[in-house]
């Protein structure tokens, strides 16, 4: 959500959806992104709460004073904003967000007005690569304690376990994973969700020419590689607990049909 930008609300004649995407970081979350923003029906929204989580938190992020101008820094107007009618006169809003960036003081109320999905990643690969940009790591900059408390939220109120999607079963089928999840949320497919331009979108924050290189090159899902790095010993608490929450939600992941 960029300040003073705002796309001109509207609503479809259908129900609309709100997909919210919970993802960790240095995952398939923005691919994803662009294989939603890539559906003729939706529209698809950068992290939004990131201004918010840095203003609040003071952490020295790239871009940090940008992102921080340039987009809302008051979750309760982007609360009101993702809630709200889909920009575009769109039917289905899809939001990527960063698990991490819900923080504690934010109230959870407005999510029961949103359709939840999960977008996890071993904590093997996430850890080596995270490590590289962001030293000094602790759990819940994972950001999967926040997936845990977040599906347990839906659970509670839903009675069922919400999609959860692991990046590896996403990159070696990309089109079975897409499909299933349609399915499960009401929607139809598009095999318009497995390729995409290369470039850069308006929709991506301005924090994009700092992490986007890749994608931005990038006109589908990569075909999943399995990285032999090893996390350094330093980081091994937070590997120990941070692989106790991924399989517990690796066990409860989706499959493709």
């Amino acid at each position: 959500m960029r300040r003073g930008g705002d796309t001109m609300p509207g609503m479809s004649a259908e129900q609309p959806l709100r997909l919210a995407m919970w993802s960790g970081p240095r995952n398939i979350s923005t691919a994803m992104m662009r294989a939603w923003g890539n559906r003729a029906d939706t529209f698809v929204c950068d992290e939004p709460l990131y201004a918010h989580y840095l203003q609040a938190t003071g952490l020295p992020h790239p871009g940090r004073e940008e992102v921080i101008a340039c987009h809302e820094t008051d979750w309760r107007k982007v609360a009101e904003w993702l809630t709200g009618p889909v920009p575009d006169g769109r039917r289905v809003f899809f939001q990527k967000h960063m698990s991490h960036h819900l923080l504690p003081g934010i109230d959870r109320g407005w999510l029961v007005r949103l359709t939840h999905a999960f977008l996890i990643r071993d904590p093997r690969e996430m850890l080596t690569s995270l490590i590289k940009v962001t030293p000094s790591i602790t759990l819940s900059d994972t950001g999967l304690p926040q997936q845990v408390e977040l599906i347990r939220f839906v659970e509670d109120r839903e009675g069922r376990t919400p999609p959860i999607l692991d990046a590896r079963d996403v990159l070696e089928d990309p089109r079975g994973m897409l499909t299933a999840l349609c399915q499960r949320i009401g929607i139809e497919y598009s095999e318009a969700m497995l390729s995409w331009p290369a470039g850069p979108r308006a929709t991506d924050g301005v924090w994009a020419k700092h992490w986007y290189a890749s994608v931005e090159k990038s006109t589908g899902f990569e075909p999943y590689r399995a990285k032999q790095e090893a996390v350094p010993p330093e980081y091994g608490h937070v590997l120990e607990q941070a692989q106790d929450l991924y399989e517990w939600m690796h066990r409860a992941r989706m499959r493709a049909s």
